[in-house]
């Protein structure tokens, strides 16, 4: 009695490259005749386009990228008025995610009003902010950078 295997999907076989001349695929083993890919070692960049210019050189490079560029968390005066809470942190706003990271640093503005007095501690913040914080009755305390 014959064994029945167990049926597998079919997967198409690989093709056997340089197995001689009856193969189908030997002697120069589906390279053509001389030239640069048929050379053992052949390797070719993802970017080339067969000597044309390639796309990514024919555009102009544009703008300044700055080298040490810090961007900084912002917060405005009213969304700080939102949160009703006396004194306002870094670690405070990433603790009870009102920030999802800060970057280098946490800047306050001073769009909006504040309505009560509170303490806000922060890497930077414009003037407009500092003395809206100080006229409200409250504290703006720099933090020094690491």
């Amino acid at each position: 009695m014959r064994k029945v295997r167990a049926k597998r999907p079919y997967q198409k076989k690989p093709k056997r490259i340089g197995r001689g001349v009856g193969s189908g695929h030997g002697k120069t083993s589906t390279k053509g005749h001389k030239g640069q890919r048929a050379r053992s070692g052949f390797h070719q960049r993802p970017t080339f386009e067969g000597g044309q210019t390639p796309i990514h050189q024919k555009f102009p490079k544009r703008g300044f990228n700055q080298p040490n560029h810090k961007s900084y968390a912002i917060l405005n005066l009213d969304q700080l008025d939102r949160l009703k809470v006396s004194e306002i942190s870094p670690d405070w706003l990433i603790q009870n995610k009102v920030l999802k990271s800060l970057g280098d640093g946490l800047k306050v503005l001073g769009r909006g009003k504040l309505s009560a007095k509170m303490t806000v501690q922060a890497h930077r913040f414009s003037g407009s902010a500092k003395t809206a914080i100080e006229k409200a009755g409250g504290k703006a305390i720099l933090i020094e950078h690491k």
